[in-house]
């Protein structure tokens, strides 16, 4: 009987794209401290502001969940930060050698 020889199969799993997402917090903040340091005199601009206020913390609430969940789907973040920089060194050595033979494959003459 032959052996049969094996060869382990590499797969290419495609990670996840993330796509940027613009957080742009510092201009609501900004509105909220600046309806806050405002001091109308008359009852009725005082709830308007209030509720102008509210409607703002709001936004900024929706805001900072929006950028958790995007953190959530990053690809790696369940790993610390040891591990995190592990894996890349681990990736860099794979990266030298595949292209090292990419090199060594180049120059060989069939």
């Amino acid at each position: 009987m032959d052996a049969v020889e094996t060869k382990p199969q590499i797969t290419n799993i495609p990670e996840p794209k993330i796509q940027p997402v613009e957080i742009e917090i510092l201009p609501v903040v900004y509105d909220i401290v600046r309806s806050v340091e405002k001091d109308p005199i008359d009852n009725t601009a005082k709830q308007k502001e209030s509720a102008e206020c509210s409607q703002k913390v709001l936004e900024l609430q929706r805001t900072l969940e929006n950028a958790r969940s995007t953190i959530r789907k990053l690809h790696g973040i369940e790993y610390s930060k040891e591990e995190q920089l592990r894996r890349l060194e681990s990736l860099r050595k794979q990266l030298a050698l595949k292209q090292q033979l990419i090199k060594k494959y180049k120059n060989v003459q069939f």
